[in-house]
């Protein structure tokens, strides 16, 4: 279990190390960054001046040492737009992102795992029918669109919820967050539905499948020949083995969730990295579409590391299966 355990490690490693060459060359190849920071009537003794102070003038793999151990410091640079460091721009965007993501989560996953075992356990009815539905409208709706409808619904005509913006927030710390005040709370339902709905229909239909094939098996059949109640059946036995392949999905997408809340955060102009990172390529502002690359890997493959560990621990088969490797 260490063993594998540290290979997972190691990969997670290697892949942040392509990333951060991936956001070092765009460095190189998205224009030069001095041109960015100056004026164009900028004298070329006062362009070398800049370029001397942000250390362009040095070799490539000085570059390349300096920028990666400025990262692993979570040193960005500072902000051609903003003229701000980087850091600090993500650090007050992140709180808005990852509650916004958090949020839709948990509503892909209450809604969805309810919807799917429902449609699995009762696949005939006509409730049964209309969450198969929705699935297919939430799969085939672009995110852009749902938003859009939402905002037209229950903005425009209800005048239920705001259409922008996150509301009143409440500062604990460096963390804010906008699920202590009922403004927040009110901007948060259209975001976190919009972006959580194509998540809960893929969850749904993950479990809907998977609970209509582990009902087929025969340890099902010896539970019922054994007299279990038909409760114990599908939530003690059946339930519990559907969310196996359920929590990879889940882990997963929640990182999804937070690199695609791009368009998200623009139709609302919810203020998170996603708009921060849209506003940063109409302006050309490569040091924060660089640490934004570089966060959203981190959460990735962090993700993806515990989601690793986590099946091992859940499935006792992959477990077996890595003992014997090891």
């Amino acid at each position: 279990m260490i063993a594998f355990a540290l290979r997972r490690v190691i990969q997670a490693i290697g892949v942040m190390l392509a990333v951060g060459v991936i956001a070092f060359s765009m460095f190189r190849f998205a224009g030069d960054p001095v041109s960015q920071i100056v004026s164009i009537d900028t004298l070329a003794a006062e362009r070398a001046e800049v370029r001397k102070s942000l250390g362009l003038d040095d070799p490539i793999l000085v570059q390349f040492g300096r920028y990666f151990a400025n990262a692993a410091q979570f040193k960005f640079g500072v902000s051609y737009q903003f003229r701000q460091p980087v850091s600090s721009l993500l650090k007050e965007r992140m709180p808005a992102t990852l509650e916004l993501a958090t949020c839709a989560t948990i509503f892909a996953l209450v809604f969805g795992i309810l919807m799917g075992v429902y449609s699995a356990l009762r696949r005939d009815s006509i409730l049964a029918k209309l969450f198969q539905a929705v699935s297919l409208i939430g799969i085939s709706l672009p995110t852009f669109l749902i938003g859009i409808l939402l905002i037209y619904l229950f903005a425009v005509i209800l005048g239920w919820l705001p259409s922008y913006g996150r509301g009143d927030v409440v500062r604990i710390g460096w963390w804010t967050t906008g699920l202590l005040t009922v403004s927040g709370l009110k901007a948060l339902v259209m975001p976190a539905i919009t972006l959580g709905l194509f998540q809960m229909t893929l969850i749904m239909r993950l479990v809907r499948a998977e609970m209509l094939e582990v009902l087929r098996t025969d340890y099902i059949r010896f539970a019922r020949a054994r007299g279990l109640t038909t409760r114990a059946i599908h939530f003690g036995h059946a339930l519990k083995n559907t969310l196996v392949p359920v929590i990879t999905v889940a882990g997963l997408q929640f990182g999804s969730v937070i690199a695609f809340a791009i368009i998200t955060e623009t139709v609302f102009q919810w203020p998170g990295m996603g708009l921060l990172f849209v506003q940063a390529i109409q302006n050309v502002d490569i040091p924060i579409m660089a640490a934004y690359l570089l966060v959203v890997s981190v959460i990735f493959v962090t993700i993806n590391l515990i989601v690793d560990i986590l099946y091992t621990i859940v499935d006792p088969r992959l477990r077996s299966t890595i003992s014997r490797q090891a």
